[in-house]
């Protein structure tokens, strides 16, 4: 995927969903059904959109980020698609309270350097981000849900023990993706977790039958057993 600005997303389709965007929660989990899933654009597209339903001080945060160093790659990547530079606020690491060398799930990056992941850190970054002004606050995790922070707290148990606990799904058409993304959803409904947007990454293309299957079997499935979460088809840039 290209990393360019992203193209104005406020489309007639969503337009007809407007009351739903315009209530989004102040703390917004972007989460996928697995790596590599989109998250990172999926969350640059978020703002993006919420920013031209009139929420202008919607920004990101990463939760934890493996794999690089310095100022996490996917706060760089929401910076760039969104046609914007490095805030303040990434400059000072408050955007990525966590940056682990290597590529990995976060409880073994921390551990091979030789730290560990302090949810209650997790917790201040993202309160003093929202007190300075970041609201809606979009956090971007790493991998899927299930992806452990600590050797005893997985991801989606974190997101169930903040305050009216809501999420962002990402998905895609590849095969499988419907398994993936009925259990994930039916994991965040035993938590508590409110699946507010579902969103659906068309990049990179696949095979044209499942994709189309699984666009409406998903939205069929929505309708009929979450019709509180939002489908939104993301776009392809480039």
């Amino acid at each position: 995927m290209e990393e360019i600005a992203l193209p104005h997303l406020v489309t007639n389709t969503m337009k007809s969903n407007t009351r739903q965007l315009l209530s989004p929660p102040d703390r917004l989990y972007v989460c996928g059904i697995d790596t590599d899933i989109g998250k990172t654009y999926g969350t640059a597209f978020l703002i993006r959109t919420l920013r031209e339903a009139g929420y202008t001080a919607c920004t990101s945060m990463k939760l934890v980020q493996t794999g690089c160093h310095e100022i996490s790659e996917d706060i760089e990547t929401h910076r760039r698609l969104l046609g914007e530079p490095l805030s303040e606020w990434d400059h000072q690491g408050l955007t990525c309270p966590y940056l682990y060398s290597y590529p990995c799930s976060p409880h073994l990056a921390a551990r091979m350097d030789g730290g560990e992941i302090d949810p209650k850190r997790l917790n201040e970054a993202t309160r003093h981000l929202q007190e300075l002004g970041a609201k809606p606050l979009l956090v971007e995790c790493a991998g899927g849900l299930m992806v452990p922070l600590t050797e005893q707290l997985l991801t989606i148990d974190y997101i169930a023990q903040q305050e009216d606990p809501q999420v962002a799904l990402v998905t895609n058409g590849k095969l499988g993706s419907i398994n993936h993304t009925l259990l994930s959803i039916d994991a965040c409904m035993h938590r508590g977790i409110e699946v507010r947007y579902l969103m659906y990454n068309v990049y990179p293309e696949q095979d044209a039958t499942i994709e189309h299957e699984t666009i409406t079997y998903l939205q069929g499935w929505l309708e009929e057993h979450l019709p509180s979460c939002l489908f939104m088809k993301m776009p392809i840039v480039g």
